[in-house]
């Protein structure tokens, strides 16, 4: 049975007694400056934390008050988040739009857990799937797998795209310093054919290994690009067949097209409809993560995932790490204006993290309707973006100081670094500590004047602070501590969806685009002049196109 919308219309979120509260609320703060919050409480810096789950929240510096807290709370509460929760933890059908459940985390969840669909307890297939991949990925590794000239597979290319190409290249880049280093992994996702080029150009195919990841085995991109593999594969080993099934493999659930395309069923890796791409990077589409880092570790960034999905679904609201991410972030959005979200890993290895979180945040809460389809008449989904520390200090840093838009910031650091070098990690620390500090409370224009600067720059020099951050704190990068991250935002994104009354896990908005390529790709491939049935904009740039092009 799916589960229904928790409001009762457009208007449920505006009329919630919590909304009202807190739209009177800010009227009340929306002046008060960090400098002061913390001038009167000299404690709130050791209050306005959370330690738990291994991850260590400062949400001090973010503009609220213990009231804003209290209303935050029963916002969630009014919102049934609770109840929202437990309905995702045991199997119902909460993706209403497409009536499936909403499960990723049964991808980690322990043997002898039970969550049921339509039924059967998943679990134990999921288990399944992770024995195949942990015996798969142990033949690859001893050497047992071998291509079809009898060398062993060096060299992994994933094919995929959106959830089947972010997850695993961000985690393969996260966790490189656990990586097989005899091997070379890349990924291939754009239909561009400079991305397949330049990914295969230096490869020995006879010991090159391709995952075709789709779950449909019908991805436009994903498929043009395996096709081309196949080719390149084929020119390569002298044309035989049979060499397909030995160096392709498939995370897919299409038998038929898996075997049509030569490719063992055997090594079919399957999943299921309740796994949302954006969400699948802890399923079979993380083959690639397993050959890289070992099933070991693979197993160790599942236990980091599940920590978090028990944190989330037991923790209070007021000690709930992802839930108080979640709820500041609606508070930023929906009653600041805050329009984007910056993520800053000061952490080289997660160099991939902002770009994996555009997805899982933007394709989840970018809607318009609510639950039963009438028009919101709030801010949904924020924009998410960022880059690693101490970079984009020396890039877009002084907008977020000086410019004229509020940009909350999420600060990710790790307090030991697994490449010592000299004075550097501390340094790298500094720049996070100094950096929340700089924008909470910035520099008075007295400030400015007591440094002896002259009257006319003294404006251009002024700070003025009261910039809304997180700081997360977590000992060290491990498999285990890339789960908890993962799951921190996923659960962040499934409370912000809740409060807004909106479907996280559909993307209907990714269709149409899709469904006009496919009309106007022969179109762009044909010899003849044709009548064309688009706008005067795009029938001119087609023939445009097909003019340059000859």
């Amino acid at each position: 049975m799916a589960t229904q919308a928790t409001g009762t219309g457009a208007e449920a979120l505006p009329k919630r007694k919590a909304w009202k509260a807190l739209q009177e609320h800010y009227e009340k703060v929306r002046s008060l400056h960090l400098r002061d919050l913390f001038a009167s409480d000299p404690r709130r810096g050791e209050r306005m934390t959370v330690d738990d789950a291994g991850i260590f929240l400062d949400y001090s510096k973010n503009r609220v008050t213990d009231e804003t807290l209290q209303l935050l709370v029963q916002l969630a509460e009014e919102s049934g988040l609770r109840e929202r929760i437990d309905a995702m933890f045991r199997g119902e059908k909460i993706n209403i739009t497409e009536k499936r459940a909403v499960l990723h985390v049964a991808l980690r969840a322990p043997k002898g857990t039970s969550i049921v669909v339509d039924g059967e307890n998943v679990v134990p297939e999921v288990h399944s799937v992770l024995d195949k991949m942990t015996g798969f990925s142990n033949r690859v590794h001893s050497g047992a797998w071998k291509g079809h000239t009898g060398k062993r597979i060096r060299n992994v290319i994933n094919i995929g795209i959106g959830g089947s190409d972010l997850g695993p290249v961000m985690a393969y880049e996260a966790l490189k310093h656990y990586s097989d280093r005899a091997m070379t992994f890349r990924f291939i996702s754009n239909v561009d054919g400079t991305d397949f080029a330049e990914a295969v150009q230096d490869l020995d195919a006879a010991e090159t290994l391709f995952i075709i990841s789709s779950k449909t085995f019908t991805t436009l991109e994903t498929m043009t690009n395996a096709h081309s593999a196949r080719a390149w594969s084929l020119a390569n080993l002298g044309g035989t067949e049979l060499s397909v099934a030995k160096h392709f493999v498939a995370i897919s659930t299409n038998e038929k097209e898996v075997a049509a395309f030569g490719i063992d069923t055997a090594n079919m890796f399957g999943f299921w409809d309740w796994v949302g791409g954006r969400y699948s990077m802890d399923s079979a589409i993380g083959l690639s993560t397993m050959l890289a880092i070992g099933p070991d570790h693979f197993r160790a960034m599942l236990d980091g995932f599940h920590q978090i999905d028990e944190h989330f679904r037991t923790a209070p609201f007021a000690r709930n790490l992802p839930a108080l991410m979640g709820l500041l972030s609606v508070w930023h959005n929906n009653f600041f204006g805050a329009e984007t979200v910056a993520v800053l890993p000061y952490e080289q290895y997660l160099k991939r993290f902002p770009a994996y979180l555009q997805q899982l945040t933007m394709e989840s809460n970018g809607k318009h309707v609510t639950l039963e389809g009438a028009e919101v008449t709030y801010p949904t989904g924020p924009i998410y973006w960022g880059e690693p520390g101490t970079n984009g200090q020396h890039s877009f840093y002084q907008l977020i100081h000086q410019g004229t838009r509020l940009i909350p910031c999420d600060f990710i650091a790790f307090a030991k670094t697994l490449n010592p070098l000299g004075q550097h990690h501390d340094m790298l620390i500094a720049n996070v500590f100094a950096q929340t500090e700089a924008l909470a409370f910035g520099k008075t224009p007295e400030q400015v004047k007591a440094e002896g600067t002259p009257e006319w720059l003294v404006p251009h020099r002024v700070f003025a602070g009261n910039r809304p951050s997180n700081t997360i704190l977590v000992e060290r990068l491990t498999p285990e501590t890339l789960g908890k991250l993962v799951a921190l935002y996923e659960h962040n994104v499934f409370t912000q969806g809740t409060i807004w009354d909106i479907n996280s896990f559909d993307q209907w908005g990714v269709e149409l685009g899709k469904a006009l390529a496919q009309r106007i790709i022969p179109e762009l491939e044909s010899r003849e002049e044709t009548t064309l049935g688009h706008d005067s904009s795009t029938n001119n740039l087609i023939r445009r196109y097909r003019r340059l092009k000859d």
